[in-house]
């Protein structure tokens, strides 16, 4: 086995909390949104000799106002003294804070916290010793931030008539004294005449009989009124048809539901409602039986998805009408196992990323990378994934080699590079011709000294992050003298890019809580080139954790991106016992461009997910602590997959001598030549077979 080194180093640094930034210089997107390979929580501090003064501790803005936050270092002696201190706030779209300068700006009302940490210096580099060397400043600024006062408040009443025996959805917009729209607004409905008609707990209208009255709505001391009428129902009869004589738990049903009047004419503006009602066969105590919804856009149409089997009855109701329907739910039984067949142990330190390929040669090959310790790649001969070697080692002058990916034709490595002696990062191209003698061809960090995180290649471009704060497209025709063709930002007050996959002449871009962007860089739809990248739809989802995406279309058309969270609640643990991550798959729908929607989740309880692959219809995920897992994604997607039986297997790495003994934390998954291969941070790398 060889070994190969780009620089000199000076000595290493241990990883810490927040470590893409002390490495990239990238502001972390939230603390409970962070990411294992840099942005991560840490174990328990001891308690510093030192303290930090903050100005102010607490600090009340209206929205729109800015404010300069300062901190300082003090030493043992309460004089000031040097240190790199960072500013981080909880919820970035509603309160925003400079990194280095401080400066607060006020966006949305409540009460958040601004978290100020301190950038450790540099500590002996002995992996064992790493939980004694994390004491550093932390400090919290609270925040409230004061809506604008109410300038006016309209009503908004539905666009359809009101019927004796259905419920209204009455609404209302409230503007403040700067013209903007009031999302915060706490509502009083009334009604003049609740034996005509009355709001109930939800603020929907019950309407109980014909005649006339005013609905109010009111809010800090406005009020908005509208006269209504009621009349009388004139559906007589109703039709209730589902789609599907015998679904499968995780199959998704539409429910379409004909209205007539007495004389049997079609009544199409007459409001309906749909619901059911469940016999479940689980017998241990059973859990949500399933879930409906309007479809969007459909006047008359519901979907339905069933998380266990059982008898299922449905009724659609309008006025004193009521039309019923019955189906029997199977379970799925998707079931499998993975078979272990090989692990190549890492337990000298943390294992990063993956990549598996057919080398020129025709053999297989995996690189996988390094975190937290001095720079290096490794290359595996996996063509017998039983018996998987290692055969050479590439070490760069870098903390972490988080990310590897190797081109189509099986000739270029590319290595993300953070934590280097002189902060110069960036990437490094490598000829993988010969993995068993990988040679460095060049280092590429024009204006990527923050940290590369993630990286993709796509022909002969590489796609870079740099900092987090966006990503470089770099033209390697000539991998000895790499350069810049163009860079995407997410237009936004504090973007943090995490991750890129690219397909098809389309980046996915994981930008925590901006969500997914979805950019033309030469698929041609919106005109875009890698040195022209123009953003043709994104989606942000509450949370914020978005961490990771990953495309794919079904034969049905329907055209998916699954975008992993990942959070730390709990803290990351280094050394000595195992962590406890939280987060989910979620599933948006992006048939139609211009109106995505998120339509399903995948949730593993008590842990959470990094990096996936899909495969046809199956979706392997790394869900860290919970280890690999197979999901069935066949299909429409509704609810949560996991509650469905849609999951076909688990494998969980248990290890009794690796970095951290029998922990769990699988990284990522990749399928190929019917075996999956897969990294852990705590073990090394693994191959397994899915049996069905």
């Amino acid at each position: 086995m060889m070994k190969l080194t780009l620089f000199d180093r000076a000595p290493r640094r241990p990883l810490t909390l927040l470590a893409a930034w002390l490495l990239a210089g990238v502001a972390a997107p939230q603390l409970l949104a962070q990411d294992v390979p840099g942005d991560a929580t840490q174990v328990e501090e001891a308690a510093p000799s030192r303290t930090l003064r903050l100005d102010p501790l607490e600090i009340t803005l209206g929205v729109g106002e800015t404010a300069q936050l300062t901190a300082q270092a003090l030493n043992a002696d309460g004089e000031p003294e040097e240190a790199e201190l960072g500013f981080f706030s909880r919820s970035r779209k509603s309160v925003s804070v400079g990194r280095t300068d401080g400066m607060l700006t006020a966006m949305k009302p409540g009460s958040f916290e601004i978290i100020v940490r301190e950038r450790l210096k540099e500590a002996p580099a002995n992996q064992e010793g790493r939980a004694e060397t994390m004491v550093r400043l932390s400090g919290v600024i609270k925040v409230t931030v004061l809506a604008r006062p109410l300038e006016s408040l309209e009503l908004i009443a539905p666009d359809h008539g009101l019927y004796v025996g259905t419920v209204a959805a009455f609404s209302a917009k409230g503007t403040d004294v700067q013209g903007s729209v009031r999302d915060d607004l706490v509502l009083e409905w009334t009604s003049s005449d609740p034996s005509v008609a009355s709001f109930d707990a939800f603020g929907e209208l019950v309407l109980h009989q014909a005649g006339t009255a005013t609905a109010t709505v009111t809010a800090e001391g406005l009020s908005a009124s509208a006269d209504l009428t009621v009349v009388e129902n004139p559906v007589a009869r109703m039709e209730l048809a589902g789609d599907l004589d015998k679904p499968r738990t995780g199959d998704v049903m539409h429910w379409e539901v004909a209205a007539f009047d007495a004389d049997g004419a079609a009544l199409d503006d007459v409001p309906v409602e749909v619901t059911f009602m469940a016999r479940t066969e689980d017998t241990l105590g059973a859990a949500s039986s399933g879930q409906i919804e309007r479809i969007p856009g459909a006047n008359r149409g519901w979907r339905f998805v069933a998380d266990q089997p059982g008898r299922y009855t449905f009724f659609a109701t309008s006025g004193n009408a009521v039309a019923r329907s019955q189906v029997t739910v199977e379970a799925r039984d998707v079931g499998g196992s993975f078979k272990l067949v090989g692990h190549a142990p890492v337990r000298d330190t943390h294992t990063s990323d993956l990549w598996v390929w057919e080398g020129t040669d025709g053999r297989d090959y995996a690189v996988t990378g390094t975190w937290g310790a001095n720079g290096d790649a490794h290359f595996w001969d996996v063509t017998d994934p039983a018996n998987m070697e290692r055969i050479a080692t590439v070490n760069i002058d870098a903390r972490t080699v988080n990310d590897v990916k190797v081109s189509a034709d099986g000739r270029t490595c590319v290595l993300s590079r953070e934590g280097a002696s002189n902060r110069k990062n960036g990437i490094v191209v490598v000829d993988v011709t010969d993995p068993r003698n990988p040679e460095i061809k060049s280092g590429f960090d024009d204006e990527l000294t923050g940290g590369v995180h993630n990286v993709f290649i796509d022909g002969n471009k590489v796609y870079a992050l740099s900092a987090g704060a966006r990503y470089d497209a770099i033209d390697i025709a000539d991998r000895g003298a790499p350069k810049r063709v163009g860079s995407y930002k997410v237009d936004a007050p504090s973007p943090s890019i995490h991750d890129v996959w690219v397909e098809d002449g389309l980046a996915y871009s994981s930008n925590w809580s901006d969500g997914v962007h979805i950019v033309d860089v030469g698929n041609g739809m919106a005109g875009g080139s890698p040195s022209n990248p123009v953003k043709v739809a994104d989606y942000a989802y509450p949370s914020g954790w978005n961490h990771a995406a990953f495309p794919f279309r079904q034969p049905s058309g329907r055209f998916y991106v699954a975008a992993g969270d990942e959070a730390f609640p709990l803290g990351l643990n280094l050394t000595g016992k195992p962590t406890y991550p939280r987060g989910w798959i979620h599933f948006i729908d992006f048939t139609d461009m211009d109106h995505p929607s998120e339509t399903a989740r995948y949730q593993v309880p008590e842990a959470g997910t990094h990096n996936m692959w899909i495969d046809g219809d199956v979706m392997y995920v790394a869900y860290y602590n919970a280890g690999l897992r197979a999901v069935d994604v066949s299909g429409e997607l509704m609810g949560n997959l996991y509650d469905q039986g849609r999951e076909i297997a688990w494998f969980l790495t248990d290890d009794p001598e690796g970095y951290i003994k029998n922990a769990p934390m699988v990284w990522g998954p990749q399928p190929h030549k019917g075996h999956i291969f897969f990294s852990d941070w705590n073990s090394g790398l693994w191959a397994v077979k899915l049996e069905r």
